[in-house]
């Protein structure tokens, strides 16, 4: 072999180790969550060593440094998501079916008011600047703007559209949402508090999680034809793509290390690299399990949790029915924790 094949053989070499050493996330722990019901997103309070998952009627509390529930917040029918104001020691949920949000205190647990909002409330985010929450209603296709201080109403935003999730960028003073049925991001400012901007995603598709790299302006969007795609904030355009999985829900970023993450149905989180603005890589396909498609991420220990169950086999369908959904076996849900080797 010459010298100059020698090299470029071990340049490859070098890079595939390097790619493995960062993509080597592996699993670490599974906490057990119990009792009935669906569940929907999860989100952690790093500050606080929290991490709130949205189960059925109420929100279960993970303390991250024991690994272990230590409370809940009930009364929240049909909730999807639930979001945090560290600076205001309050929480709110999305109650997709009473159409409302709880205003939740965070020291006592207990649910202070709640507020109406357009029909089914799902993602929410909190804009710190303005102290205020974004609910996006994703039958209503609006968006609720609520005075986290007041909790009152501000107002509500059109989206002529299903919004799914969403993110926020306080230092461009934008929303960013994916609007589900229309393969598009809308970007709404949140001085105006009205949309001025909707990117296509082409050539992705039905877009659901969402995830944004503030510092370089790039937004990462799992979208259902099985892509990821990264989208640059000043211009709108889509910059990279890359593969994922079937049945994506939840995507997420991690500022220390680069690294964006795409949690699908088929039992696997793509992780991908950064490698520059304009380019993505994939280091990794962490095998987790089925239906473990909402995810969370913490950004000091870079640890990732994933919440799935056991299901009942789904009946056979009566001639000329669709199949039904898998009924979840009791007491089985869980989060699964995969970290850095």
């Amino acid at each position: 072999m010459c010298v100059k094949a020698l090299l470029g053989f071990l340049f490859a070499v070098a890079l595939l180790c390097q790619a493995a050493a960062e993509g080597a996330y592996k699993f670490l722990d599974e906490i057990p969550i119990g009792g009935e019901g669906g569940w929907d997103l999860v989100t952690i309070d790093a500050a606080a060593r929290r991490l709130y998952l949205s189960h059925a009627t109420k929100v279960v509390i993970v303390d991250l440094t024991k690994n272990e529930v230590i409370g809940e917040i009930g009364d929240t029918p049909g909730v999807h998501g639930f979001i945090v104001a560290p600076d205001l020691e309050r929480g709110f949920s999305s109650n997709g079916k009473e159409s409302k949000v709880s205003v939740v205190d965070l020291k006592t647990l207990r649910t202070i008011s709640k507020i109406e909002t357009g029909a089914n409330p799902d993602a929410l985010v909190y804009q710190p600047r303005r102290d205020e929450v974004y609910v996006f209603n994703h039958s209503g296709n609006s968006a609720t703007v609520i005075d986290a201080k007041a909790t009152g109403i501000v107002t509500t935003i059109p989206l002529d559209g299903n919004p799914e999730f969403a993110a926020v960028d306080s230092a461009a003073g934008r929303v960013y949402c994916n609007i589900e049925d229309k393969s598009e991001v809308a970007v709404i400012d949140t001085a105006k508090r009205e949309v001025v901007a909707r990117w296509s995603l082409t050539p992705g598709a039905e877009p659901t999680g969402m995830a944004l790299d503030a510092k370089h302006h790039r937004l990462f969007v799992g979208c259902h034809n099985k892509l990821m795609a990264m989208l640059d904030t000043e211009t709108g355009k889509v910059v990279a793509t890359v593969p994922i999985g079937t049945g994506v829900d939840g995507c997420a970023f991690d500022d220390g290390t680069q690294l964006a993450f795409a949690s699908c149905g088929d039992g696997t989180t793509t992780i991908v690299k950064e490698e520059t603005p304009q380019k993505l890589t994939v280091i990794q396909t962490l095998k987790t399990e089925l239906r473990a498609r909402t995810i969370a991420l913490d950004p000091q220990t870079h640890r990732i949790y994933l919440p799935t169950a056991q299901f009942q086999p789904t009946p056979s369908p009566a001639p000329g029915e669709s199949p039904g959904r898998p009924m979840i076996v009791p007491n089985t849900l869980k989060l699964l924790v995969y970290g850095p080797a």
